[in-house]
């Protein structure tokens, strides 16, 4: 039942990352809150595995705390690298060459 509640905090998680950061225009609108469901899911489950009771409150901070660190790394990696490839693209294409 626990994970339950740790992938619906993912998801708000990723979703509060998905309109409050700056990189918004470049990616879908469920990457970044499909990235906040991914990271809670594997951070709640390695914590469990680690020993962290699921009643205790370090594993709810570590958890929820990692997955909005995961999701803002997530969103600022790929804004750079999709605008990096959409100017390299504009680039090529103005210049009349076909991209490969």
């Amino acid at each position: 039942m626990e994970l339950l509640f740790v992938v619906l905090g993912g998801a708000i998680i990723g979703l509060a990352g998905r309109y409050l950061l700056p990189n918004r225009h470049t990616h879908g609108s469920v990457l970044i809150p499909a990235v906040g469901v991914a990271a809670a899911s594997i951070l709640w489950v390695a914590l469990t595995w680690a020993g962290l009771k699921w009643d205790g409150g370090w594993i709810w901070w570590i958890t929820l705390l990692g997955t909005a660190a995961i999701v803002a790394v997530a969103d600022i990696v790929i804004g750079r690298v999709r605008s990096t490839a959409d100017d390299r693209m504009l680039h090529t294409l103005a210049r009349g060459a076909v991209a490969r």
